[in-house]
């Protein structure tokens, strides 16, 4: 939250000033942010205002304004205007003459109709109009008038507010695969909580057709106590956790399932049989992770890589790792993807190991040795998503600070990223696992089960373009 600041010319009207017949007039589109706002503030959850579906069904068939959001303007008008500051509202009568729908655009006015001198009280006459001269609301108002003058410039400090509404952004990835064939889906030890309704959530969603390989006698009470309906889902039965990531992997290579969705194992466990040279999911690309952030104070998708497997990548392996964040892009909807590569600077030090890195990944890019994005680095983490902290530090370049793909040097530096933007900057958060032969969803265990239901969008993504390419 931003504070900004305004410049307003304060000028009251006095009792005396006042004559019946004045009147002064504000002019407010109704805006969605309104809405949600107005809730906020008041408490008022009415569907009616604030459900698009019900909304859809009732009396009006879309959204409307709170009744008082525009009874409130006209105490705007009072307030800032007509009388103006000192003004004290005493009494107020509204009738709602029809509904206020987002995207109207009210005329308030109010008009003096009665003084009295002994009380240094005033009655109003209050009008609401829409964009169709059409009569909202009418009522009146008696206010106390100011009997000092007021006038002088004044600089009026406003918090700027961003209203985010996680959940909607939530609902619009979870239409990116509406439509499609849910994805058969090994999930390997699903017995706690969050890690089983995760993938039964996106059952229900359409996204997967789960297999939930692990003790059945576990499952199933975890199912009981926390209310999770196992219907019509397969379970495969497991001894134990590793016996689940070895049976889940086996599931893969079968054919029966095209993703593999991590329970509440340890990462180690799952990935020791993902990796593993006999029986794994291995392929001739590096096996890397991508965190794929909507982050609601940035304006586009971020993909940090990798801040789960690959400890302290090497050149080479960052290679790999670029080209699998690029592939992922595509898949997704970014066509050609701007790669950021991070440093603690955004010059080259030879001191620093990850500036060189850097220089070289954005040669080998120049040479063709990655394709499909465009690349830049070294670049600071503010250099490379704020298009002010480049302009400041002289840098041009076609990625600063609209990076989308954010690379980072190592596993910590990483993590801390993806972490810092779920927890103090509300990004909804999904992950997966690639360079194997199917999308591993791989999230923490303290990950939510909408997290979780989100990496499965992503998986559900790709294992529908590795149908469509021919590698299932």
């Amino acid at each position: 939250m931003h504070e900004s600041s305004e410049q307003r010319f304060l000028v009251n009207k006095t009792y005396d000033e006042i004559r019946v017949g004045d009147s002064s007039s504000l002019t407010r589109t109704l805006m969605p942010e309104d809405v949600k706002l107005f809730a906020i503030l008041t408490g008022d959850v009415n569907p009616s205002v604030i459900d698009p579906s019900y909304s859809a069904s009732g009396l009006f068939r879309e959204v409307i304004a709170h009744g008082m959001w525009s009874g409130s303007l006209i105490s705007t008008v009072l307030g800032t205007q007509f009388p103006g500051p000192g003004t004290i509202l005493i009494d107020q009568s509204l009738h709602f003459s029809r509904p206020v729908t987002i995207g109207d655009t009210i005329t308030i006015t109010v008009t003096a109709k009665q003084k009295f001198d002994h009380s240094k009280h005033v009655n109003f006459d209050c009008v609401c109009t829409n964009q169709e001269g059409l009569q909202v609301v009418r009522g009146t108002a008696e206010v106390l008038a100011p009997t000092e003058k007021v006038s002088r410039l004044q600089e009026v400090h406003m918090p700027e507010i961003r209203i985010d509404d996680k959940h909607q952004r939530y609902v619009q990835l979870l239409d990116r695969v509406k439509g499609l064939e849910p994805i058969p889906t090994a999930v390997a030890h699903p017995c706690d909580e969050e890690s089983l309704k995760g993938p039964v959530q996106a059952f229900q969603a359409g996204i997967i057709e789960p297999i939930l390989v692990g003790p059945e006698n576990k499952i199933r009470a975890v199912a009981e106590e926390f209310g999770i309906d196992l219907h019509g889902i397969r379970i495969v039965h497991a001894a134990h956790s590793h016996d689940s990531a070895a049976l889940a992997v086996s599931l893969v290579r079968t054919g029966d399932a095209e993703a593999l969705m991590k329970g509440s194992l340890h990462t180690d466990e799952l990935m020791g049989e993902v990796v593993a040279r006999a029986n794994g999911l291995r392929t001739s690309r590096r096996i890397s992770h991508v965190f794929i952030m909507d982050v609601p104070t940035y304006h586009r998708p971020l993909l940090i890589t990798d801040a789960a497997i690959n400890i302290a990548p090497t050149l080479e392996d960052k290679a790999d790792i670029i080209r699998n964040a690029i592939e992922l892009a595509h898949i997704i909807g970014i066509p050609e993807p701007k790669v950021a590569i991070l440093s603690a600077v955004e010059t080259v030090n030879p001191k620093i190991q990850s500036t060189l890195d850097a220089a070289a990944l954005c040669k080998m890019a120049d040479r063709g040795q990655i394709k499909g994005g465009i690349l830049d680095g070294p670049l600071a983490f503010d250099n490379a998503v704020s298009i002010v902290a480049a302009k400041t530090k002289g840098i041009k370049s076609a990625v600063a600070g609209h990076a989308e793909i954010l690379v980072v040097p190592d596993l910590e530096s990483g993590n801390m990223i993806a972490k810092q933007l779920e927890y103090l900057a509300n990004a909804l958060t999904a992950g997966i696992v690639l360079g194997t032969k199917v999308p591993i969803v791989l999230t923490s265990r303290a990950d939510t089960a909408e997290t979780r239901t989100a990496s499965c969008v992503i998986a559900a993504l790709i294992a529908h373009h590795n149908r469509k390419i021919g590698t299932v």
